[in-house]
């Protein structure tokens, strides 16, 4: 099997990575490059092995993670369809079993809100894992007086945690938010679609997802 830990260290996806990103710092967009696809597979790891999922499941969700942003190489526009087609050339290129290669594209072809549906626990994992990366440091405009909604939103989150209750019939998204920079209202104006979606994909894996922001309870 390829392993994530080959996918990570692979020269050409690194590549295609940094590129993506480049194009996505010319639209003005927050950063979608390693910190983002590091942190969506840790995310989507941590959601399937709290679950109980497998190991296998488990490397599988992660390589989807790290890979899933690399068709904002081709375009922003449908990402997630030019994505999965690159991903499919890559893992195919490298010897990866079919059924692997199917469960990842299907992954990252449905992981952008608009088109993008739950259809399996991996997709259902990697959409929650995507869709709550919401931090500061993802915005990289350094003038704040010049900030679109996006920045706002983002630079006002102090903290954000992703945490399945023990019972494991919950997942909460965790929010810290500074309003000085960005208003509760800003935060569901831009993502209240992605909340929609993520409510979705929990209840695929069996959880009620929460939205939580200054201790108040929202979704």
């Amino acid at each position: 099997m390829v392993t994530f830990e080959e996918i990570k260290k692979n020269e050409d996806i690194r590549t295609y990575i940094t590129q993506a990103d480049q194009s996505l710092i010319a639209l003005g967009f927050t950063e979608h490059s390693f910190a983002h696809v590091t942190r969506v597979s840790e995310t989507a790891k941590y959601i399937l092995e709290t679950l109980g999922y497998s190991e296998h499941d488990i490397e599988l969700v992660q390589i989807a993670g790290y890979l899933h942003d690399i068709g904002n190489l081709i375009n922003r526009i449908d990402h997630s369809q030019s994505g999965a087609m690159m991903a499919f050339r890559i893992l195919d290129h490298l010897g990866m079993d079919a059924r692997d290669i199917a469960l990842i594209v299907t992954a990252i072809g449905n992981h952008d809100e608009g088109t993008g549906v739950a259809v399996n626990s991996i997709s259902a994992a990697l959409i929650l894992a995507d869709k709550t990366d919401v931090r500061r440091t993802r915005v990289r405009n350094e003038h704040v007086e010049t900030f679109d909604i996006h920045d706002r939103v983002n630079y006002s989150v102090e903290k954000s945690q992703v945490k399945i209750n023990q019972e494991k019939t919950i997942i909460k998204l965790k929010l810290t938010v500074d309003t000085r920079f960005g208003s509760i209202m800003d935060y569901f104006e831009i993502f209240l679609g992605r909340m929609v979606m993520c409510r979705k994909a929990a209840e695929k894996l069996g959880l009620e997802f929460k939205l939580i922001i200054n201790e108040q309870q929202l979704i």
